[in-house]
């Protein structure tokens, strides 16, 4: 029974920022592995990020490190996505994922979370990047 929520996605112009929120309800996050991914049409599934349930450790895809961070709070079962500097090729639907048997946050967001095998998903949230 447990649900991701996503939120906080929008129009936004190049350069600016967007800060994406994960919800978990019915169930706590804090045991899972959790990660951000997006789809643009006509396009395949990538992992922009994902973080493991303590230490933390956090995974970036190439194409957003520097300025993406994903982030969590336990206490309001939520994960974050802050996303800075955004580009045209940043839009999409990005959609929260928990991997409740996630060995590493990279397996996660390079193997497990594109091919969609993973516990949970979100129902997703739009990014436009546009002038």
């Amino acid at each position: 029974q447990l649900q991701l929520v996503e939120s906080g996605g929008g129009l936004v112009q190049p350069g600016g920022s967007l800060r994406l929120s994960c919800a978990g309800s019915g169930g706590t996050l804090a045991h899972f592995a959790m990660g951000w991914f997006r789809q643009a049409p006509g396009k395949e599934r990538e992992g922009v990020s994902c973080i493991s349930p303590s230490d933390p450790r956090t995974y970036y895809a190439d194409a957003v490190k520097g300025r993406f961070t994903m982030s969590r709070d336990n206490a309001k079962n939520t994960v974050y996505l802050e996303m800075n500097n955004l580009k045209p090729e940043d839009a999409g639907v990005y959609y929260c994922a928990l991997d409740s048997g996630a060995t590493t946050v990279q397996a996660m967001c390079v193997w497990t979370g594109p091919r969609g095998a993973v516990s949970c998903w979100g129902q997703g949230t739009q990014v436009t990047v546009d002038s």
